[in-house]
């Protein structure tokens, strides 16, 4: 192994659990601005010194603004570093950090604090070594588990050499360890049901159901999936919601399907699937949330090549359905990485966990990627 990936690598474990027992403490749901400023100044103050700081508009309104910290160097590149702070977790289910076993069970710890703490350490190495790259910025972003809206960072960050983002990492075949190259398109799809209200007793007749116009369109999304097809295309109703009473028709009612495809294009046949009109109900549908996908495969085949001969042991571009912030930067950024986080699961659940004995090989496959970014 490279000595300097080696020599980093172990001192990022060293503090790693340190770090995430702090960051973790501080509850983050997303839209919290008091707990993202005290996510914020940890991470500040864990940053290296020099780094400079940059508070910039975060993408989703009433949000803490986002951080960028910045290094910049004698060198030629400039290399991306993301990640987010905000968690699905509300304040009064928060779980602070505590060990059982070799797991950090903690809400955050894998989504994505733990991704959030190495890629803190790679920062920190990379400021050893301002000869090697022009720029390297980490973003933090305080919106990525409940964003609706448009991601305003892209253009920021146009003429970046690659990307790294620090989402949870995993296992290939025969405990391989992979990084995330290809992600699918996910979209939210909402339905809203116009019927009529009337009493369920007396006047059932006389009014229009949205609750069963809603359920017909749930069965109208489901089968226009194609799990198998030439997208990949999955539609899967979550969400159902109508009525109020208990005696009263649901005049009104709102219906929440989850999508994923390889691209947002596929999404266009859920929405055609929808007639204008069901059971009496006019139907409403719009996607509140769209993310597109990524496909880093070929592009990054020689960096996870020359990865892999730093560290003595191959790393493998893997896919993973989730969405994810760096599916955003892959259409404009060469090489962008994602999934090289520690290992873990459970995330948005209340076991939720982080596994210690990955921290160390997963700096090292940080690290190593980060080194062959700055010179592929």
């Amino acid at each position: 192994m490279d000595p300097w990936i080696a020599q980093h690598a172990a001192a990022i474990a060293d503090h790693a659990e340190r770090e995430l027992d702090a960051l973790v403490a501080i509850s983050t749901p997303s839209g919290d601005v008091h707990g993202a400023e005290e996510a914020i100044a940890l991470v500040v103050a864990l940053a290296p010194n020099e780094a400079t700081i940059e508070r910039v508009p975060c993408s989703s309104p009433d949000h803490a603004p986002d951080l960028i910290l910045r290094l910049t160097g004698s060198g030629s590149r400039r290399l991306l570093l993301l990640g987010h702070l905000d968690t699905v977790v509300a304040h009064d289910e928060h779980r602070p950090l505590s060990r059982e076993g070799e797991r950090l069970v903690g809400s955050g710890a894998i989504d994505m604090k733990g991704g959030d703490v190495l890629a803190l350490g790679v920062l920190r190495a990379l400021a050893t070594r301002p000869d090697a790259f022009a720029e390297v910025a980490l973003l933090l972003v305080c919106d990525e588990e409940w964003r609706i809206g448009p991601f305003v960072h892209v253009p920021r960050f146009a003429g970046f050499d690659a990307c790294l983002c620090f989402e949870a990492g995993q296992l290939a075949d025969d405990d391989l360890e992979a990084v995330v190259v290809r992600r699918k398109a996910a979209g939210t799809l909402s339905v809203t049901a116009h019927g009529r209200s009337a009493h369920s007793g007396s006047a059932p007749d006389k009014g229009i159901n949205a609750l069963l116009a809603l359920a017909s369109a749930a069965q109208a999304v489901a089968g226009s999936q194609d799990p198998h097809g030439p997208q990949r295309l999955t539609a899967v109703p979550t969400v159902l919601h109508a009525g109020d009473a208990f005696n009263v028709v649901p005049g009104i009612g709102e219906l929440v399907c989850d999508l994923r495809a390889d691209s947002l294009d596929a999404f266009e046949g859920v929405l055609q699937a929808l007639p204008a009109e069901l059971a009496g109900a006019r139907l409403e549908a719009q996607l509140v949330r769209q993310w597109p996908g990524m496909d880093a495969r070929e592009a990054t085949a020689p960096l996870l090549a020359a990865a892999a001969a730093a560290l003595g042991r191959p790393v493998i571009g893997a896919g993973r359905g989730g969405a994810s912030d760096a599916a955003h930067f892959a259409a404009t950024i060469p090489f962008t990485v994602d999934g090289l986080g520690p290992r873990g699961g459970g995330a948005h659940a209340p076991h939720e966990y982080l596994l210690a004995t990955s921290l160390k090989p997963r700096a090292e496959v940080a690290l190593a990627v980060a080194d062959a970014s700055l010179n592929v």
